[in-house]
């Protein structure tokens, strides 16, 4: 199956509203055109230096969405372009996306992360470390960045219960954090969770917004 096929196959398991973001990290430019020609607007990268290498080179309309670990002296290099960063877990990190879109003249939505995973390895805030940044008087006078919603990786494992309740475990996040503080904001939406392998479990526990990679592009060029 070529990427075009691959991309309907995946669409075509997709409810209303649930965006696919297709992961191109480690995929050239003429695969990456492929899904955009298939009609593909969304597309995932996880380091800068790639997406800031691939954006002049392709269409102007792609919304690109980081989705990687982000480095504060990284966000500069992005902050014109970009449209959603999926990652953020710090509020040293929101500061510097803030101060970077003032420049740029701009807002930039973002996802806060958090640790549901039982793996050590992956980012992510606690439930007490986001109340405590969404508290924050720093973060209240940012005014150039939109919380829109979550994001999360589970553990990767064949343990599909476990899985399941790690993404119960965020969609709880989500709906607390909806309540607390950010009640009577329409922006709040989006939960970012699923990938290849268990994109149709996180659908059915509310996932807004899938990342697929492997599905679509094949296994990564490294």
């Amino acid at each position: 199956m070529n990427i075009q096929s691959k991309l309907r196959d995946i669409l075509d398991k997709l409810p209303d509203p649930v965006k696919l973001i297709a992961v191109s990290k480690t995929k050239p430019i003429e695969d990456i055109r492929e899904a955009y020609d298939a009609g593909q607007r969304i597309f995932g990268e996880n380091k800068v230096q790639d997406l800031v290498a691939k954006q002049p080179l392709l269409p102007g309309d792609i919304e690109w969405h980081f989705i990687g670990h982000m480095q504060t002296n990284k966000v500069k290099h992005i902050a014109p372009f970009i449209s959603l960063i999926h990652a953020v877990d710090s509020l040293k990190l929101l500061k510097e996306i803030n101060k970077q879109a003032v420049k740029h003249e701009r807002s930039v939505d973002c996802l806060l992360q958090f640790h549901i995973a039982e793996e050590a390895s992956k980012f992510g805030l606690s439930w007490e470390e986001a109340v405590e940044l969404l508290k924050s008087e720093a973060y209240i006078n940012l005014k150039n960045v939109n919380i829109i919603g979550v994001m999360g990786m589970s553990t990767f494992t064949s343990n599909t219960d476990q899985v399941k309740k790690e993404f119960q475990n965020l969609k709880s996040i989500f709906n607390s954090l909806k309540k607390d503080f950010f009640f009577s904001d329409d922006r709040f939406k989006e939960i970012s969770m699923g990938m290849s392998g268990d994109f149709q479990l996180a659908i059915d526990e509310g996932s807004t917004m899938v990342r697929i990679g492997t599905s679509i592009f094949g296994e990564r060029n490294y």
